[in-house]
């Protein structure tokens, strides 16, 4: 049995660890898959909020160079005599954009909501005072500031669950070569400063101070050689004008004669501007205020033309339209952070909050809008549908594996012992066959030699022979009915019998050796109907039974066997109850299997060969009952036959 313990184990761990190692495999894979989408919709996230700020930056790039005054010079001829009113001049229409204004070379202030000869409403002068005041912090910054802001180095995520960002994509790797991936942007709309013609009046209009007459005019902050103030600025255009031969047109002009000026530079070669347009470039004024603004160079002459764009309102808007409303940000954090001056600030988080994150990706936009990085975190990644299949499968395989091998063990083991029950039945067998044979052959030389001298003794030895050999009949009775019983070669007369017939006759087959043996047969058969059993194989069983009990009680102070018939509804139950030492607990289960004996120390001081209560249980079987054995709460056990309805 031990062998067979080792080669189970041996066998269930070949099976196990191949399995083992698939299972892990597969839930290694699902991970990856379950990173990889996730990565994925971040990625799609980050693109949107890319377009978006993309496609702000290329409207910005594509205004007019002198839409920062009130007036301006409109491109289209068809709206020549139509009113030139700046499409700046009016309030924006996005909460995360105070307004937009033009520092000028001098660094004076100048912006399209500025209304020439007329009073700015209320609403208009906070603006255009805090625009001001912007301007004014923008000339004391801006001979500090680089031409463009590099972009910043990216900050380390937090690393008590994160996983680093990666750097290469092992699941996409399958499916596309790295050279064929879109590339990330180094900078959002036009990559290097671009060349464009202007006419005088848009030259003209760029430079002039488009101040109220109630809005004094401040005084320039930075005194620079080629950083005239308007009015020079303006004398010199006419100058250099002039000095090509040709008559500027008057303001009063308008755009008709800037047209055809334009028109005419085809044929004859009318004097053009040419303006030098650099990217966008983005200074922060403070914590909560950037100004956005592009370099215009014309004629040497430097002007900064923007907006401010107000921070929290403005990352506040790419969270409530691009992530708020996902179905992502219920188990997902967004989180905005702003890098100014190598300080990094989360102005906006939005989504589930997330403190131990399983996985963690970020990205850097590209210029101008260097300064801001959007962070998704995830505590826990959603599992993929194919996840909870594997848990289920995984659970069945594992059950099957572990019920076939506790299937195998027990049926093994059940052979085993029902093997060894075998061997020690035929030890016993021969045990009870050679013990009565040689006690049948002992008298018999006895007799034959003639040792019984008297009558009284050969009477005594003949009633010794008689017993015997009907020991030895019972017992060759017993095998061979067990034998028919396992084949089914035992019929059974099911007929109505009266219960009392077959109690009066066990007592005058067994009363006798009752009696020798010092016991008493008490009966408690309440009077009723016959019902249907098999009146031989009755008297067996109930003789087996009670040959049982003298066995194992004959050691016992009280000597007592109780038979008793309890009617109920629609069955008949009989009961059979002694005073012996009763039944092992963990054998009352066992002790009605073939050969089985409880305590084999005791069984061998008592003999038998552990077939009689194997043979009650077949024969109850075979007449449609059941049998059980229960310990009595005092000394001895009860053994219970119960039987279908009976006979009415």
């Amino acid at each position: 049995m031990k062998r067979l313990k080792w080669y189970l184990l041996i066998f269930f761990a070949a099976l196990a660890i191949p399995l083992a190692y698939v299972t892990l495999r597969t839930y290694a894979g699902l991970q990856q898959e379950e990173s990889a989408k996730l990565r994925f919709f971040a990625d799609t996230l980050f693109d949107q909020m890319e377009r978006e700020l993309t496609a702000m930056v290329l409207k910005e790039e594509a205004r007019a160079v002198d839409e920062y005054n009130y007036t301006y010079i409109p491109d289209d001829p068809s709206q020549a005599r139509q009113d030139r009113r700046s499409p700046l001049s009016w309030l924006p229409g996005v909460p995360y954009i105070l307004g937009y204004f033009q520092n000028n070379p001098d660094g004076s202030f100048q912006s399209p909501l500025i209304t020439p000869q007329r009073p700015l409403s209320k609403d208009r002068r906070q603006i255009v005072a805090r625009l001001e005041n912007a301007n004014q912090r923008f000339n004391a910054k801006r001979y500090r500031i680089a031409a463009r802001i590099r972009p910043p180095p990216q900050a380390p995520l937090e690393k008590e669950k994160t996983v680093k960002k990666e750097q290469k994509d092992r699941f996409a790797d399958k499916y596309l070569k790295r050279p064929l991936r879109s590339q990330a942007k180094t900078r959002l709309g036009q990559k290097e400063k671009r060349i464009e013609q202007i006419t005088l009046s848009q030259a003209k209009n760029i430079a002039r101070q488009a101040l109220s007459e109630n809005e004094p005019v401040a005084a320039p902050m930075v005194a620079q050689a080629e950083e005239a103030p308007a009015d020079i600025v303006l004398e010199r255009l006419e100058a250099k004008s002039a000095k090509q031969g040709r008559r500027s047109p008057s303001p009063a002009a308008g755009f008709q004669s800037d047209r055809r000026q334009i028109n005419a530079k085809t044929d004859g070669g009318y004097l053009q501007f040419q303006a030098e347009v650099a990217p966008l470039q983005a200074v922060f004024i403070n914590d909560d205020e950037l100004f956005v603004f592009r370099r215009i160079v014309i004629d040497s002459r430097i002007y900064r033309q923007g907006f401010i764009l107000l921070m929290r309102p403005f990352l506040q808007h790419l969270a409530e339209t691009h992530f708020a409303l996902e179905p992502m940000a219920q188990f997902t954090e967004l989180r905005l952070n702003v890098l100014n001056q190598t300080r990094t600030n989360t102005l906006v988080r939005a989504g589930r909050p997330s403190n131990l994150p399983e996985l963690a990706l970020e990205r850097v936009f590209p210029p101008p809008f260097a300064f801001l990085s959007a962070v998704i975190r995830c505590d826990r990644i959603p599992p993929a549908t194919g996840r909870q299949t594997l848990n289920i499968m995984v659970a069945v395989l594992a059950g099957v594996l572990l019920l076939g091998l506790l299937a195998i063990y027990q049926s093994v083991r059940t052979v085993v012992d029902l093997s060894e029950r075998r061997s020690r039945f035929v030890s016993s067998v021969t045990h009870e066959l050679k013990t009565p044979l040689t006690n049948i052959r002992m008298y018999i030389e006895m007799l034959e030699q003639g040792i019984a001298r008297d009558p009284q003794k050969e009477q005594d030895y003949l009633q010794i022979l008689g017993a015997e050999s009907t020991r030895l009949s019972r017992l060759i009775h017993n095998v061979l009915e067990l034998s028919r019983l396992e084949k089914k070669q035992r019929p059974v007369d099911l007929k109505p019998h009266r219960f009392e017939q077959v109690v009066a006759e066990i007592q005058a087959l067994m009363g006798a050796k009752l009696t020798k043996e010092g016991f008493t047969l008490k009966t408690d058969i309440a009077d009723g109907p016959p019902f249907k059993f098999d009146r031989e194989i009755m008297l067996q069983v109930l003789m087996n039974l009670i040959e049982n009990s003298l066995k194992f009680g004959h050691t016992a102070p009280i000597r007592q066997i109780t038979l008793s018939l309890e009617r109920r509804s629609q069955n008949v139950q009989i009961a059979l109850s002694d005073t012996g030492p009763g039944i092992p607990k963990k054998a009352l289960k066992k002790v009605f299997d073939d050969f089985y004996r409880a305590t084999q120390d005791r069984s061998q001081r008592i003999g038998g060969t552990g077939i009689g209560l194997a043979l009650v249980k077949k024969y109850v079987t075979a007449m449609g009952g059941n049998v059980s054995a229960v310990n009595n709460d005092g000394p001895g056990c009860t053994v219970r036959l119960t039987f279908g309805s009976r006979k009415k």
